[in-house]
C-alpha cells in the first residue's frame, strides 16, 4: 500500500481489483454504480484490515522465533541442552477476533446503503 503525506494508505491496485471483482459479483439488478462503488470501499477496507493483521500475525510469529533462538543460543553456551519445544503458534485473542465482527458490520452497512438508496429512488 502507498501513503500519503497525511498518513492515509491506498489500497494497491490489486485490493482495488479484488474488491471491485467482488463487488459486481454480488450486484443486484438495478443497483446503481455509486452503490457498487460503496461496496468495493467496504470491501477494500475489510481486505486492507485484513492484511495489517496479518503483518501483525507474522511479525509477533518472527519476534517469538527469534526469541526462542537467542534462548537457545544461550543454553548452548551455557553446555545446558536445549529442549526442542514444537513450534506453538500464537492463539487467537481478543484483540484479534474483531476482525470478523468489523467485516460483517461492514458488509451489514454495505446492504443498509444500498437498501436506503433503493427506497430513496422509489
Amino acid at each position: 500500500m502507498a501513503h500519503h503525506k497525511h498518513g492515509k494508505a491506498n489500497p494497491s491496485p490489486q485490493t482495488q481489483e479484488d474488491a471491485e471483482r467482488m463487488a459486481k459479483a454480488t450486484q443486484k439488478p438495478g443497483q446503481t454504480k455509486e452503490q457498487t462503488r460503496l461496496i468495493a470501499q467496504g470491501i477494500q477496507k475489510g481486505i486492507d484490515e485484513y492484511k495489517k493483521q496479518q503483518k501483525s500475525r507474522a511479525r509477533a510469529t518472527d519476534k517469538a522465533k527469534k526469541q526462542r533462538s537467542r534462548e537457545q543460543q544461550l543454553d548452548q553456551e551455557n553446555g545446558q541442552e536445549y529442549e526442542q519445544e514444537s513450534q506453538v503458534l500464537p492463539q487467537p485473542t481478543a484483540s484479534t477476533s474483531w476482525l470478523p465482527w468489523a467485516l460483517l458490520g461492514l458488509s451489514w452497512l454495505g446492504f443498509a446503503v444500498y437498501w436506503w438508496l433503493q427506497q430513496a429512488t422509489l
